[in-house]
Protein backbone atom coordinates (compact mmCIF):
# COMPACT_ATOMS: atom_id res chain seq x y z
CA UNK A 1 0.00 0.00 0.00
CA UNK A 2 1.47 3.57 -0.79
CA UNK A 3 2.05 5.89 1.75
CA UNK A 4 0.01 9.13 1.77
CA UNK A 5 2.80 11.63 0.79
CA UNK A 6 3.53 9.14 -2.52
CA UNK A 7 -0.21 9.23 -3.44
CA UNK A 8 -0.42 13.59 -2.94
CA UNK A 9 3.08 13.67 -4.84
CA UNK A 10 1.76 11.88 -7.74
CA UNK A 11 -1.91 13.98 -7.98
CA UNK A 12 0.64 16.93 -8.33
CA UNK A 13 2.84 15.27 -10.75
CA UNK A 14 -0.61 14.43 -13.06
CA UNK A 15 -1.92 17.55 -12.39
CA UNK A 16 1.27 19.16 -14.25
CA UNK A 17 1.24 16.93 -16.88
CA UNK A 18 -2.21 18.25 -17.70
CA UNK A 19 -0.77 21.49 -17.90
CA UNK A 20 1.77 22.96 -20.55
CA UNK A 21 5.31 22.15 -19.28
CA UNK A 22 7.11 24.24 -21.79
CA UNK A 23 7.78 27.94 -21.96
CA UNK A 24 6.20 29.56 -24.89
CA UNK A 25 9.95 30.47 -25.87
CA UNK A 26 10.23 27.01 -27.04
CA UNK A 27 7.68 26.83 -29.41
CA UNK A 28 7.95 23.18 -30.83
CA UNK A 29 7.88 21.93 -27.55
CA UNK A 30 5.51 24.27 -26.62
CA UNK A 31 3.10 24.11 -29.44
CA UNK A 32 3.48 20.37 -29.66
CA UNK A 33 1.64 20.46 -26.13
CA UNK A 34 -0.58 22.98 -26.57
CA UNK A 35 -2.05 20.77 -29.60
CA UNK A 36 -2.36 18.06 -27.48
CA UNK A 37 -3.34 18.79 -24.37
CA UNK A 38 -5.84 21.60 -25.20
CA UNK A 39 -7.00 19.03 -27.31
CA UNK A 40 -7.27 20.62 -30.71
CA UNK A 41 -5.75 17.55 -32.92
CA UNK A 42 -4.07 14.32 -32.75
CA UNK A 43 -1.50 12.24 -34.71
CA UNK A 44 -1.98 10.08 -37.18
CA UNK A 45 -0.19 7.07 -38.74
CA UNK A 46 -0.14 8.51 -41.79
CA UNK A 47 2.87 10.93 -41.56
CA UNK A 48 2.10 15.26 -42.20
CA UNK A 49 -1.63 14.42 -41.95
CA UNK A 50 -3.29 14.92 -38.42
CA UNK A 51 -6.98 14.80 -37.12
CA UNK A 52 -8.78 17.79 -36.46
CA UNK A 53 -10.38 17.65 -33.44
CA UNK A 54 -14.17 18.92 -32.78
CA UNK A 55 -12.92 21.76 -31.06
CA UNK A 56 -10.34 23.34 -34.10
CA UNK A 57 -12.90 21.90 -36.53
CA UNK A 58 -15.61 24.28 -35.40
CA UNK A 59 -13.18 26.62 -35.18
CA UNK A 60 -12.32 25.85 -39.07
CA UNK A 61 -16.48 25.89 -39.70
CA UNK A 62 -16.38 29.55 -38.72
CA UNK A 63 -13.82 30.61 -40.61
CA UNK A 64 -15.34 29.13 -43.29
CA UNK A 65 -18.62 30.46 -42.67
CA UNK A 66 -17.61 33.98 -42.24
CA UNK A 67 -15.63 34.06 -45.90
CA UNK A 68 -18.61 32.41 -47.40
CA UNK A 69 -20.63 35.50 -46.46
CA UNK A 70 -18.48 37.70 -47.31
CA UNK A 71 -17.70 35.44 -50.92
CA UNK A 72 -21.57 35.77 -51.74
CA UNK A 73 -21.81 39.13 -51.79
CA UNK A 74 -19.33 39.07 -54.06
CA UNK A 75 -20.93 37.04 -56.52
CA UNK A 76 -19.22 33.57 -55.54
CA UNK A 77 -20.86 30.21 -55.76
CA UNK A 78 -19.68 27.08 -54.11
CA UNK A 79 -19.10 23.78 -56.33
CA UNK A 80 -17.34 20.17 -55.83
CA UNK A 81 -15.46 18.82 -58.01
CA UNK A 82 -13.57 15.27 -58.43
CA UNK A 83 -10.37 14.77 -56.18
CA UNK A 84 -8.88 12.36 -58.62
CA UNK A 85 -7.45 14.23 -61.72
CA UNK A 86 -5.79 12.18 -65.11
CA UNK A 87 -2.83 13.00 -65.85
CA UNK A 88 -3.28 14.22 -68.93
CA UNK A 89 -5.27 17.45 -67.51
CA UNK A 90 -1.92 17.65 -65.62
CA UNK A 91 0.44 18.16 -68.71
CA UNK A 92 -1.55 20.99 -70.41
CA UNK A 93 -0.12 24.00 -68.34
CA UNK A 94 3.23 23.31 -68.12
CA UNK A 95 4.71 25.81 -65.68
CA UNK A 96 2.22 24.85 -63.51
CA UNK A 97 2.77 20.94 -63.62
CA UNK A 98 6.70 22.01 -63.17
CA UNK A 99 6.07 23.79 -59.89
CA UNK A 100 3.35 21.01 -58.55
CA UNK A 101 5.72 17.88 -59.68
CA UNK A 102 7.57 16.83 -56.64
CA UNK A 103 4.24 17.48 -54.67
CA UNK A 104 1.75 15.40 -56.60
CA UNK A 105 0.42 11.85 -54.96
CA UNK A 106 -0.44 9.33 -57.63
CA UNK A 107 -3.33 6.62 -57.68
CA UNK A 108 -2.08 3.50 -59.90
CA UNK A 109 -4.27 0.74 -58.87
CA UNK A 110 -7.66 0.05 -57.94
CA UNK A 111 -8.13 -3.19 -56.50
CA UNK A 112 -5.82 -5.68 -58.32
CA UNK A 113 -5.60 -4.07 -61.30
CA UNK A 114 -3.34 -1.41 -62.85
CA UNK A 115 -5.17 2.21 -64.16
CA UNK A 116 -4.55 2.68 -67.35
CA UNK A 117 -3.78 6.25 -66.62
CA UNK A 118 -2.34 7.68 -63.47
CA UNK A 119 -4.84 9.64 -61.41
CA UNK A 120 -3.19 12.62 -59.33
CA UNK A 121 -4.54 13.13 -55.57
CA UNK A 122 -5.24 16.51 -56.43
CA UNK A 123 -2.85 19.45 -54.90
CA UNK A 124 -5.25 22.34 -56.24
CA UNK A 125 -7.62 22.00 -59.20
CA UNK A 126 -6.93 23.96 -61.94
CA UNK A 127 -6.47 21.00 -63.90
CA UNK A 128 -9.53 18.92 -63.17
CA UNK A 129 -12.05 22.53 -63.26
CA UNK A 130 -10.55 24.17 -66.32
CA UNK A 131 -11.72 21.63 -68.99
CA UNK A 132 -15.19 22.31 -67.60
CA UNK A 133 -15.05 26.09 -67.63
CA UNK A 134 -13.73 25.73 -71.46
CA UNK A 135 -17.19 24.14 -72.29
CA UNK A 136 -19.30 26.08 -70.22
CA UNK A 137 -17.89 29.73 -70.72
CA UNK A 138 -19.03 30.39 -74.52
CA UNK A 139 -20.03 34.25 -74.54
CA UNK A 140 -19.08 37.77 -72.58
CA UNK A 141 -22.98 36.87 -70.52
CA UNK A 142 -21.32 33.39 -69.15
CA UNK A 143 -19.12 35.66 -67.04
CA UNK A 144 -17.90 36.43 -64.40
CA UNK A 145 -17.43 32.91 -63.30
CA UNK A 146 -17.03 32.18 -59.53
CA UNK A 147 -16.57 28.95 -58.20
CA UNK A 148 -15.12 28.00 -55.29
CA UNK A 149 -14.57 24.28 -53.21
CA UNK A 150 -14.40 23.85 -49.79
CA UNK A 151 -12.01 21.24 -49.86
CA UNK A 152 -8.53 18.75 -48.43
CA UNK A 153 -5.77 18.64 -51.16
CA UNK A 154 -2.15 16.61 -50.68
CA UNK A 155 0.96 18.26 -51.47
CA UNK A 156 3.76 15.86 -50.69
CA UNK A 157 6.94 17.99 -51.38
CA UNK A 158 8.39 18.53 -47.94
CA UNK A 159 10.23 16.18 -45.19
CA UNK A 160 9.03 17.88 -42.01
CA UNK A 161 5.66 18.44 -41.20
CA UNK A 162 4.22 20.67 -38.47
CA UNK A 163 1.56 20.41 -37.19
CA UNK A 164 -1.79 23.33 -38.62
CA UNK A 165 1.40 25.21 -40.60
CA UNK A 166 2.70 22.39 -42.93
CA UNK A 167 1.00 19.10 -42.69
CA UNK A 168 0.74 16.76 -46.00
CA UNK A 169 -3.03 17.30 -46.17
CA UNK A 170 -4.67 20.75 -45.42
CA UNK A 171 -8.31 22.23 -45.42
CA UNK A 172 -8.64 24.87 -47.82
CA UNK A 173 -10.84 26.85 -50.27
CA UNK A 174 -9.82 27.18 -53.52
CA UNK A 175 -11.76 29.93 -55.13
CA UNK A 176 -11.05 29.77 -59.39
CA UNK A 177 -12.70 32.58 -61.35
CA UNK A 178 -13.00 33.57 -64.66
CA UNK A 179 -13.40 37.64 -65.93
CA UNK A 180 -13.36 39.56 -69.07
CA UNK A 181 -10.77 41.96 -68.45
CA UNK A 182 -7.51 42.01 -66.74
CA UNK A 183 -9.01 45.18 -64.69
CA UNK A 184 -12.22 43.61 -63.80
CA UNK A 185 -9.70 40.32 -62.60
CA UNK A 186 -7.75 43.12 -60.56
CA UNK A 187 -10.30 44.72 -58.47
CA UNK A 188 -11.80 41.27 -57.98
CA UNK A 189 -8.11 40.52 -56.51
CA UNK A 190 -8.04 43.23 -54.11
CA UNK A 191 -12.07 42.95 -53.15
CA UNK A 192 -11.27 38.96 -52.34
CA UNK A 193 -8.15 39.94 -50.51
CA UNK A 194 -10.34 42.57 -48.51
CA UNK A 195 -12.54 40.10 -47.85
CA UNK A 196 -10.06 37.91 -46.28
CA UNK A 197 -8.65 40.40 -44.38
CA UNK A 198 -11.74 41.03 -42.97
CA UNK A 199 -12.49 37.54 -41.59
CA UNK A 200 -8.58 37.49 -40.23
CA UNK A 201 -8.26 41.13 -38.24
CA UNK A 202 -11.91 41.02 -37.24
CA UNK A 203 -13.02 37.30 -36.14
CA UNK A 204 -9.36 36.28 -35.49
CA UNK A 205 -7.70 39.20 -33.84
CA UNK A 206 -4.90 38.77 -36.30
CA UNK A 207 -3.11 41.55 -37.72
CA UNK A 208 -1.19 41.20 -41.17
CA UNK A 209 0.10 42.88 -43.87
CA UNK A 210 -0.87 42.16 -47.62
CA UNK A 211 2.44 41.84 -49.76
CA UNK A 212 3.27 41.24 -53.29
CA UNK A 213 5.56 37.94 -53.81
CA UNK A 214 8.75 37.93 -56.13
CA UNK A 215 9.00 36.02 -58.59
CA UNK A 216 10.80 33.13 -57.29
CA UNK A 217 8.16 33.19 -55.20
CA UNK A 218 5.12 33.02 -56.75
CA UNK A 219 2.57 30.47 -57.31
CA UNK A 220 3.25 28.04 -60.43
CA UNK A 221 1.72 29.15 -63.47
CA UNK A 222 0.44 32.65 -62.29
CA UNK A 223 1.98 36.00 -63.35
CA UNK A 224 1.59 37.29 -59.88
CA UNK A 225 1.26 36.13 -56.69
CA UNK A 226 -0.44 38.45 -53.14
CA UNK A 227 -0.64 37.02 -49.79
CA UNK A 228 -1.47 38.06 -46.37
CA UNK A 229 1.37 37.93 -44.34
CA UNK A 230 1.55 37.08 -40.22
CA UNK A 231 4.75 37.15 -37.56
CA UNK A 232 4.61 34.89 -35.00
CA UNK A 233 6.55 35.61 -31.89
CA UNK A 234 9.04 33.11 -32.45
CA UNK A 235 9.54 35.65 -35.45
CA UNK A 236 8.22 32.96 -38.00
CA UNK A 237 6.68 34.72 -41.47
CA UNK A 238 3.14 32.73 -41.95
CA UNK A 239 1.98 33.09 -45.50
CA UNK A 240 -1.94 33.67 -45.12
CA UNK A 241 -4.80 33.74 -47.33
CA UNK A 242 -3.60 34.33 -50.67
CA UNK A 243 -4.96 35.74 -54.27
CA UNK A 244 -2.76 34.78 -57.65
CA UNK A 245 -3.62 36.50 -60.65
CA UNK A 246 -2.86 34.26 -63.42
CA UNK A 247 -3.94 36.40 -65.99
CA UNK A 248 -4.63 34.30 -69.73
CA UNK A 249 -2.13 31.43 -68.90
CA UNK A 250 -4.59 28.79 -67.79
CA UNK A 251 -7.41 30.25 -70.57
CA UNK A 252 -4.86 29.40 -73.31
CA UNK A 253 -3.39 25.89 -71.70
CA UNK A 254 -7.76 25.18 -71.54
CA UNK A 255 -9.16 26.85 -73.97
CA UNK A 256 -11.57 29.35 -72.17
CA UNK A 257 -12.45 31.71 -74.49
CA UNK A 258 -15.52 33.93 -75.46
CA UNK A 259 -17.04 36.07 -77.74
CA UNK A 260 -17.20 39.41 -76.35
CA UNK A 261 -19.95 42.46 -77.05
CA UNK A 262 -18.36 43.35 -79.90
CA UNK A 263 -18.58 39.30 -81.69
CA UNK A 264 -14.91 38.87 -80.69
CA UNK A 265 -13.35 35.64 -79.51
CA UNK A 266 -10.90 36.21 -76.55
CA UNK A 267 -9.66 34.56 -73.54
CA UNK A 268 -10.90 34.89 -70.30
CA UNK A 269 -8.72 36.17 -67.50
CA UNK A 270 -8.61 34.02 -64.30
CA UNK A 271 -7.73 34.34 -60.70
CA UNK A 272 -7.08 31.92 -57.88
CA UNK A 273 -7.73 32.33 -53.58
CA UNK A 274 -7.17 30.05 -51.24
CA UNK A 275 -7.31 30.24 -47.21
CA UNK A 276 -6.34 27.21 -45.08
CA UNK A 277 -6.02 25.51 -42.12
CA UNK A 278 -2.40 27.20 -41.47
CA UNK A 279 -4.81 30.18 -40.08
CA UNK A 280 -5.95 28.17 -37.13
CA UNK A 281 -2.30 27.38 -36.19
CA UNK A 282 -1.38 31.41 -36.70
CA UNK A 283 -3.92 32.00 -34.50
CA UNK A 284 -3.54 29.56 -31.69
CA UNK A 285 0.13 30.21 -31.74
CA UNK A 286 -0.46 34.29 -32.10
CA UNK A 287 -2.41 34.61 -28.72
CA UNK A 288 -1.98 31.60 -26.53
CA UNK A 289 0.49 31.43 -23.68
CA UNK A 290 2.06 28.78 -21.27
CA UNK A 291 -1.15 28.11 -19.10
CA UNK A 292 -2.92 27.06 -22.94
CA UNK A 293 -4.89 28.46 -25.55
CA UNK A 294 -6.57 32.17 -25.83
CA UNK A 295 -9.45 31.82 -28.37
CA UNK A 296 -10.48 35.22 -29.56
CA UNK A 297 -14.24 34.94 -28.20
CA UNK A 298 -15.50 35.32 -31.73
CA UNK A 299 -14.27 32.06 -32.96
CA UNK A 300 -14.81 30.31 -29.64
CA UNK A 301 -17.28 27.27 -29.77
CA UNK A 302 -17.76 28.37 -26.57
CA UNK A 303 -17.53 32.18 -25.03
CA UNK A 304 -17.96 31.51 -21.51
CA UNK A 305 -17.97 28.21 -18.76
CA UNK A 306 -20.13 28.13 -15.57
CA UNK A 307 -18.49 26.47 -12.49
CA UNK A 308 -20.64 26.17 -9.77
CA UNK A 309 -18.68 25.48 -6.40
CA UNK A 310 -20.89 22.67 -4.84
CA UNK A 311 -20.94 21.64 -1.29
CA UNK A 312 -23.82 19.27 -0.29
CA UNK A 313 -26.06 21.49 1.63
CA UNK A 314 -26.23 23.98 -1.07
CA UNK A 315 -25.70 22.15 -4.40
CA UNK A 316 -29.35 22.28 -5.70
CA UNK A 317 -29.82 25.91 -5.42
CA UNK A 318 -26.62 26.80 -6.90
CA UNK A 319 -26.75 24.34 -10.02
CA UNK A 320 -30.05 26.22 -10.37
CA UNK A 321 -28.96 29.24 -10.59
CA UNK A 322 -25.84 28.48 -12.88
CA UNK A 323 -28.44 26.86 -15.18
CA UNK A 324 -31.11 29.77 -15.27
CA UNK A 325 -27.60 32.04 -16.00
CA UNK A 326 -26.28 29.91 -18.59
CA UNK A 327 -29.77 30.10 -20.21
CA UNK A 328 -29.96 33.80 -20.03
CA UNK A 329 -26.16 33.62 -21.84
CA UNK A 330 -27.02 31.55 -24.39
CA UNK A 331 -26.74 33.52 -27.26
CA UNK A 332 -22.77 33.27 -25.87
CA UNK A 333 -23.27 29.39 -25.93
CA UNK A 334 -22.15 29.52 -22.02
CA UNK A 335 -22.46 26.21 -20.48
CA UNK A 336 -22.48 24.85 -16.89
CA UNK A 337 -19.27 22.35 -15.85
CA UNK A 338 -21.56 20.49 -13.04
CA UNK A 339 -19.16 17.51 -13.22
CA UNK A 340 -19.03 15.98 -9.73
CA UNK A 341 -15.99 14.10 -9.49
CA UNK A 342 -13.36 17.13 -10.14
CA UNK A 343 -12.92 20.30 -8.07
CA UNK A 344 -13.25 23.65 -9.10
CA UNK A 345 -9.42 24.47 -9.02
CA UNK A 346 -9.37 21.15 -11.77
CA UNK A 347 -11.95 22.66 -13.72
CA UNK A 348 -10.23 26.21 -14.01
CA UNK A 349 -6.87 24.90 -15.60
CA UNK A 350 -9.02 22.57 -17.67
CA UNK A 351 -10.59 25.67 -19.14
CA UNK A 352 -8.14 27.84 -19.13
CA UNK A 353 -5.99 25.36 -21.05
CA UNK A 354 -8.69 24.60 -23.71
CA UNK A 355 -9.38 28.73 -24.23
CA UNK A 356 -12.71 29.38 -23.20
CA UNK A 357 -12.36 33.25 -22.75
CA UNK A 358 -14.74 33.60 -20.03
CA UNK A 359 -14.91 31.95 -16.73
CA UNK A 360 -17.71 32.33 -14.42
CA UNK A 361 -17.71 31.05 -10.96
CA UNK A 362 -20.94 30.71 -8.66
CA UNK A 363 -21.29 29.46 -5.33
CA UNK A 364 -23.19 29.51 -1.99
CA UNK A 365 -21.48 32.92 -1.15
CA UNK A 366 -21.61 34.42 -4.27
CA UNK A 367 -25.34 33.85 -4.52
CA UNK A 368 -26.18 35.04 -0.97
CA UNK A 369 -24.72 37.95 -2.27
CA UNK A 370 -26.43 37.98 -5.42
CA UNK A 371 -22.91 37.77 -7.67
CA UNK A 372 -20.65 35.64 -9.62
CA UNK A 373 -16.54 35.93 -10.35
CA UNK A 374 -16.09 36.38 -13.63
CA UNK A 375 -12.48 35.47 -14.89
CA UNK A 376 -10.56 36.97 -18.52
CA UNK A 377 -8.76 34.09 -20.02
CA UNK A 378 -6.17 36.71 -21.65
CA UNK A 379 -5.06 38.67 -18.71
CA UNK A 380 -6.85 36.40 -15.55
CA UNK A 381 -8.01 39.20 -14.35
CA UNK A 382 -11.17 38.43 -11.86
CA UNK A 383 -14.09 41.02 -11.04
CA UNK A 384 -17.43 40.26 -8.65
CA UNK A 385 -20.15 41.40 -10.98
CA UNK A 386 -24.12 41.33 -9.75
CA UNK A 387 -26.00 38.55 -11.44
CA UNK A 388 -28.18 41.15 -12.96
CA UNK A 389 -25.61 42.81 -14.46
CA UNK A 390 -24.24 39.88 -15.94
CA UNK A 391 -25.45 40.26 -19.53
CA UNK A 392 -24.16 44.14 -19.68
CA UNK A 393 -20.73 42.98 -18.49
CA UNK A 394 -19.95 40.11 -20.52
CA UNK A 395 -21.02 42.07 -23.84
CA UNK A 396 -18.31 44.75 -22.94
CA UNK A 397 -15.77 41.65 -21.54
CA UNK A 398 -15.74 40.26 -24.43
CA UNK A 399 -15.65 43.05 -26.89
CA UNK A 400 -12.73 44.49 -24.46
CA UNK A 401 -11.06 40.84 -25.21
CA UNK A 402 -11.38 40.78 -29.48
CA UNK A 403 -9.77 43.98 -29.64
CA UNK A 404 -6.99 43.71 -26.71
CA UNK A 405 -6.07 40.45 -28.58
CA UNK A 406 -5.80 42.19 -32.19
CA UNK A 407 -3.77 45.03 -30.54
CA UNK A 408 -1.52 42.63 -28.84
CA UNK A 409 -1.30 40.77 -32.30
CA UNK A 410 -0.51 44.17 -34.49
CA UNK A 411 2.18 45.65 -31.64
CA UNK A 412 4.08 41.86 -32.20
CA UNK A 413 3.98 42.27 -35.89
CA UNK A 414 5.98 45.74 -35.35
CA UNK A 415 8.35 44.81 -32.61
CA UNK A 416 9.36 42.15 -35.05
CA UNK A 417 10.44 44.14 -37.86
CA UNK A 418 14.04 46.12 -38.61
CA UNK A 419 15.12 48.29 -41.62
CA UNK A 420 18.94 47.59 -42.75
CA UNK A 421 21.29 47.91 -45.45
CA UNK A 422 23.80 45.38 -44.36
CA UNK A 423 23.18 41.79 -44.87
CA UNK A 424 25.83 41.00 -41.67
CA UNK A 425 22.82 43.12 -39.39
CA UNK A 426 20.04 40.94 -41.58
CA UNK A 427 21.52 37.47 -40.49
CA UNK A 428 21.61 38.48 -36.65
CA UNK A 429 18.08 40.05 -37.04
CA UNK A 430 16.70 36.25 -38.50
CA UNK A 431 19.29 34.95 -35.59
CA UNK A 432 17.59 37.08 -33.24
CA UNK A 433 13.63 36.11 -34.10
CA UNK A 434 13.44 39.32 -36.26
CA UNK A 435 11.98 40.11 -39.90
CA UNK A 436 14.43 42.58 -41.68
CA UNK A 437 13.10 44.29 -44.33
CA UNK A 438 15.73 45.05 -47.20
CA UNK A 439 16.47 46.28 -50.46
CA UNK A 440 17.37 43.43 -53.38
CA UNK A 441 17.17 43.23 -56.73
CA UNK A 442 15.05 40.67 -58.92
CA UNK A 443 17.99 38.36 -59.32
CA UNK A 444 17.10 34.44 -58.22
CA UNK A 445 20.68 33.78 -57.60
CA UNK A 446 20.72 36.38 -55.29
CA UNK A 447 17.40 35.08 -53.49
CA UNK A 448 19.11 31.80 -53.24
CA UNK A 449 22.39 33.23 -51.28
CA UNK A 450 20.15 34.65 -49.19
CA UNK A 451 18.28 31.29 -48.48
CA UNK A 452 21.85 29.46 -48.35
CA UNK A 453 23.62 31.94 -46.05
CA UNK A 454 20.80 32.29 -43.53
CA UNK A 455 19.72 28.99 -43.03
CA UNK A 456 16.46 28.96 -44.92
CA UNK A 457 15.35 32.54 -44.66
CA UNK A 458 13.41 33.79 -47.88
CA UNK A 459 12.72 37.26 -49.50
CA UNK A 460 8.68 36.63 -48.62
CA UNK A 461 7.39 39.38 -50.20
CA UNK A 462 7.32 42.83 -51.28
CA UNK A 463 7.33 45.98 -49.34
CA UNK A 464 5.63 49.33 -50.63
CA UNK A 465 8.21 51.37 -49.62
CA UNK A 466 9.57 53.19 -52.22
CA UNK A 467 13.17 52.90 -53.46
CA UNK A 468 15.86 55.31 -54.59
CA UNK A 469 19.16 54.79 -54.66
CA UNK A 470 19.53 51.50 -52.81
CA UNK A 471 21.79 48.91 -53.45
CA UNK A 472 20.70 45.20 -53.33
CA UNK A 473 22.04 43.60 -50.26
CA UNK A 474 23.67 40.72 -51.89
CA UNK A 475 24.65 42.00 -55.14
CA UNK A 476 25.31 45.65 -54.71
CA UNK A 477 23.82 46.15 -57.63
CA UNK A 478 20.58 49.12 -58.35
CA UNK A 479 18.00 47.07 -55.91
CA UNK A 480 14.50 47.11 -57.47
CA UNK A 481 12.69 46.46 -53.99
CA UNK A 482 12.67 46.71 -50.42
CA UNK A 483 11.83 42.75 -49.59
CA UNK A 484 10.54 41.69 -46.01
CA UNK A 485 13.32 38.71 -45.06
CA UNK A 486 12.73 36.41 -42.29
CA UNK A 487 12.03 32.34 -41.96
CA UNK A 488 8.87 30.83 -42.94
CA UNK A 489 6.27 27.85 -42.07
Amino acid sequence: MKAKKEIKTEKVSKQKELGLTADKDDFTEWFTQLMIKADLADYTDVSGCIIFKPSSYAMWEKIKSETDKRFKKLGVKNCSFPMLIPEKYLTKEKEHVKGFAPQVAWVTEAGESKLSERLAIRPTSETIMYPSYSKWIRSWRDLPLKLNQWNSVIRWEFAHPVPFFRTREFLWNELHTVLATEKDALQEGEDILEAYDDVGTNEMALYGLVGKKTEKEKFAGAISSTKIHYILPNGRIIEGPCFHYDGQNFSKAYDIKFLNENGKEQYGFQCTYAITTRMLGTMFAMHSDEKGLIIPPKMAPNKIVIIPILFDDSKEKVLKKAGEIAKDLEKFDAFVDSRENYKPGFKFNEWELKGIPLRIEIGPRDLDKGIVVIARRDTSEKKEVKIKDINKFVEKALEEMQNSLLEKSKKLFKSKIEKTSSFDELKKLIENKKVGIVPMCKNVECEDKLKAETKGAKAVFISEDKIKNEKCIICKKKAEYFVYCGKVY
